[in-house]
């Protein structure tokens, strides 16, 4: 068939140990960069002020800045929001007094008409927040590892489980490299992320094992290699089209969504990159790695057996 025309052409599995190389020095890079640069935590995850100053008019980020210093508080980010840039949000580490803020919402509706909003986080509440995602995100993963094992087999929750940690830490290290600000919307796109691939990867497991039914008889690594080849050959398309639909939608989002969302739109874009290339690579091989080591095991105990017993 075609399938096997194309498979002669497209062979995966020979490169696996290349995939898990070139993995393994992103993922140690990534650990190296996150215990020494870090993550340019938000005010969401620390703890500090927010200050939104509308306008009824287009204002630029010096001139709130200038505003700002007028009255003695320098903010450390400020980013334009609004249709026409009319809302300016100041970002302060650490929370301001009672008196800076009234002071502050005095000024800005003396100078623009309107009162800004102001949005306190404390240390506390930052830890917990940061807690509560930690959180989400382990019990996205434990569910999604029962949740695999059952539909197919241990291993495949394994293997799934390794992928969606690779994605995990090349995000966070992409974000450790450019320092943007991590926020709620960053947790968010993670969570999406995880949920968009382990949709990629069972979808590639399901071919995988809808092939595996299909051969009279599977037993060494040649055998499950050729099926796994196979199965990875037939999904590529639609892997790559699902991917690209996606991230032309998130990058209309990064390009067109504002600054509000710019975080969230990143880490979408680069998860489902990261997300595609784990399923197909990354996921399926270390299955393949998983499964030729067990039927190895059971072909040992079967000749043990059939020798103790002559």
């Amino acid at each position: 068939m075609n399938f096997d025309h194309q498979e002669t052409k497209l062979d995966f599995v020979k490169h696996r140990k290349k995939f898990f190389l070139f993995s393994a020095t992103l993922l140690t890079l990534g650990i190296i960069l996150l215990s020494t640069i870090g993550l340019n935590l938000g005010i969401d995850f620390s703890s500090g002020t927010t200050i939104d100053v509308l306008a009824d008019e287009t204002v630029t980020e010096q001139e709130v800045i200038d505003e700002f210093v007028s009255i003695g508080l320098t903010p450390d980010d400020v980013i334009l929001a609004g249709d026409n840039n009319d809302v300016g949000r100041a970002s302060f580490i650490g929370v301001l007094g009672q008196q800076d803020v009234l002071e502050a919402q005095r000024h800005f509706e003396d100078v623009y008409g309107n009162t800004p909003t102001v949005s306190s986080v404390t240390p506390i509440v930052g830890e917990e927040l940061a807690r509560n995602a930690l959180i989400s995100v382990l019990i996205a993963t434990v569910g999604i590892i029962i949740y695999v094992s059952i539909r197919f087999e241990f291993w495949y929750g394994v293997a799934a489980i390794i992928a969606l940690f690779h994605d995990a830490l090349f995000i966070l290290a992409f974000f450790s490299i450019i320092q943007m600000e991590i926020n709620i919307p960053f947790i968010a796109a993670v969570l999406t992320i995880i949920g968009y691939s382990i949709n990629d990867t069972i979808v590639t497991f399901d071919r995988i094992r809808e092939n595996m039914k299909l051969e009279k008889r599977v037993k060494d690594f040649e055998d499950v290699a050729r099926v796994v080849n196979k199965s990875l050959v037939q999904t590529l398309a639609r892997s790559i089209n699902t991917v690209l639909t996606v991230v032309f939608a998130a990058g209309a989002l990064l390009i067109f969504g504002g600054e509000g969302i710019r975080t969230f739109s990143l880490a979408l874009v680069v998860g489902l990159v990261a997300g595609t290339y784990s399923s197909l690579f990354i996921a399926a091989q270390l299955w393949l790695v998983f499964k030729s080591r067990q039927l190895k095991r059971a072909k040992f105990k079967s000749k043990q057996l059939q020798e103790s017993e002559v």
